[in-house]
């Protein structure tokens, strides 16, 4: 493909907020659109639909301030519709200066939908296109259901287009707004409009009702696509849209195509778009998920010893993030290996051998073991220099009682010397927790690590509901940590999981004191 560039639109404020249960707030929407415009660097943003709530018009208006002062607010696009101009002037009202006209562009939604003759569509159209560019708006023009309408209707399309093509009209976004095309098809459809409107932008809207979207945005740039719609994590209504990530991966790596997207920020919107759709992204989903860089079986950590034999393209660095290698009953010694190096931990090939063994029998009881875990295991296993606790928990209390607030009390053991405090919280974890910043803060003068994530489950594999397992994730400066408390009680083992953090955060800084 050369040095073709191609255009990325994301829909995710817009397309995206249709997810089923997904709603957000405008100051949600405006942090996602800096982070989209600013570090991912998309080319444009569709950011919500007209006239559908005061709410919607106020974070239009936020997102079109932010973008006008750092010069993008002709990246900033909103979808409207033929209705006589309401729309362009809520669009105008909210300082946007792109519309996405939305037409039809099947006979049947024409004539059952709409219930107009193709001519009355089109004047409507055009009257709405004079509208928007009296005020100095660039419209792009939707053909909703084009999918259909090029298998049932090609002559309406058709139609539609020649009637359009020298309207002044930018874009012509083409959607497969059910799903419904393969590949093959896309290639057909999307290479007639190219050849029989040759010097028009054609941009193409994927949905992933057959998990095709990404492939069917593949074939529509192969066919001479300038532009490609996308959401971040791919939702969308139904099963979602194409996933900004995997299509960025694609068009790179299988076509060479060129973009303005920043890859290693990919995996931050990620994040965001999940924190605040309240959607979680798939373990294994491409690109993002918390699985894609993880080697688990030890042959392919052996192999990425010997010259990365198991990597593609599709390097960690590159998105942002890095390889790990799991620790289970499939782990072998490559994987152990790598994560002792990792570590800058050093085992003769005998003392390798004991630690596999070991993971090995954690994995068969389906353990879950973390990096932070194997410093304490290589030291049970050789019953040398196993690491003292630090922080020992004493006591603690925790209350829950009807119409008040959860309160914790806690005694904890810290170099030998015993500190207690109290603290009110919004639950039984969250009361202990401040409890213990009181001791960090008031009577150490440190700084407790920030807490990132809080996931509970029944141990993986179990079928049981006897124990719970408590996974946390949390922020030491720079460093990530995730340790794992398991227990009958959600909150014990939560605390227990807060404990062993704490002592892997204080062993670290002794290690690095000893150093200097």
């Amino acid at each position: 493909m050369g040095a073709r560039t191609i255009e990325i639109m994301d829909c995710t404020l817009r397309d995206g907020e249709q997810t089923s249960g997904v709603s957000f707030l405008p100051h949600e929407k405006l942090m996602m659109a800096r982070m989209l415009l600013g570090d991912v660097n998309v080319n444009r943003i569709e950011v919500a639909s007209a006239r559908v709530s005061e709410g919607e018009k106020e974070a239009v208006r936020m997102i079109c301030r932010y973008a006008e002062s750092v010069g993008k607010l002709n990246r900033v696009e909103v979808l409207g519709f033929v209705d006589g101009g309401k729309s362009i002037d809520w669009i105008d009202e909210c300082g946007c200066k792109v519309i996405n006209l939305l037409a039809k562009g099947s006979l049947k939604h024409c004539t059952h939908q709409l219930k107009k003759t193709p001519e009355e569509h089109i004047d409507g159209i055009y009257e709405s296109l004079t509208l928007a560019m009296q005020k100095g708006m660039a419209v792009n023009l939707y053909l909703e259901d084009w999918s259909s309408g090029m298998k049932d209707s090609p002559d309406y399309v058709f139609k539609m287009m020649d009637a359009l093509v020298e309207s002044g009209i930018k874009r012509f976004l083409l959607p497969d707004t059910l799903g419904i095309l393969n590949p093959m098809e896309v290639t057909k459809y999307f290479g007639q409009m190219v050849e029989r409107y040759p010097d028009t932008n054609f941009e193409f809207h994927a949905h992933n009702d057959y998990d095709l979207a990404v492939a069917n945005s593949l074939a529509a740039v192969v066919s001479g696509a300038s532009g490609l719609h996308v959401t971040v994590n791919g939702l969308g209504e139904r099963c979602g849209n194409a996933p900004l990530a995997s299509v960025q991966a694609i068009l790179k790596d299988q076509l060479g195509i060129e973009t303005s997207i920043r890859e290693d920020r990919l995996g931050e919107i990620s994040r965001l778009v999940e924190g605040y759709s309240g959607i979680a992204i798939a373990p294994n989903q491409p690109i993002v998920g918390e699985n894609v860089f993880t080697q688990v079986a030890g042959v392919h950590a052996d192999g990425d010893n010997k010259d990365n034999l198991y990597c593609n393209n599709l390097v960690p660095e590159r998105f942002g993030r890095k390889r790990e290698y799991a620790l289970g009953k499939n782990s072998g010694r490559a994987n152990i290996a790598k994560n002792l190096e990792l570590l800058g931990l050093e085992l003769t090939p005998e003392q390798t051998r004991r630690v596999t063994q070991r993971i090995t029998e954690l994995g068969d009881r389906k353990e879950i073991v973390t990096q932070e875990d194997l410093p304490f295991i290589v030291s049970d296993v050789l019953k040398h220099s196993a690491p003292e606790d630090k922080i020992k928990l004493v006591s603690y209390m925790v209350s829950l009682a009807y119409g008040l607030r959860p309160m914790a009390t806690v005694k904890v053991e810290i170099d030998g010397k015993q500190y207690e405090d109290n603290a009110l919280g919004d639950g039984q974890y969250d009361a202990f927790v401040k409890a213990m910043r009181k001791i960090y803060r008031e009577r150490l003068g440190r700084t407790f690590p920030t807490l990132e994530n809080y996931a509970v489950s029944i141990p993986p594999g179990g079928r049981t509901d006897a124990l719970v397992q408590t996974v946390i994730t949390w922020r030491s400066g720079e460093k990530i940590l995730r340790t794992r408390g398991l227990d009958a009680d959600q909150t014990e083992a939560a605390i227990k999981a807060t404990i062993k953090m704490l002592n892997i955060v204080e062993q670290e800084q002794m290690q690095d004191s000893e150093s200097k």
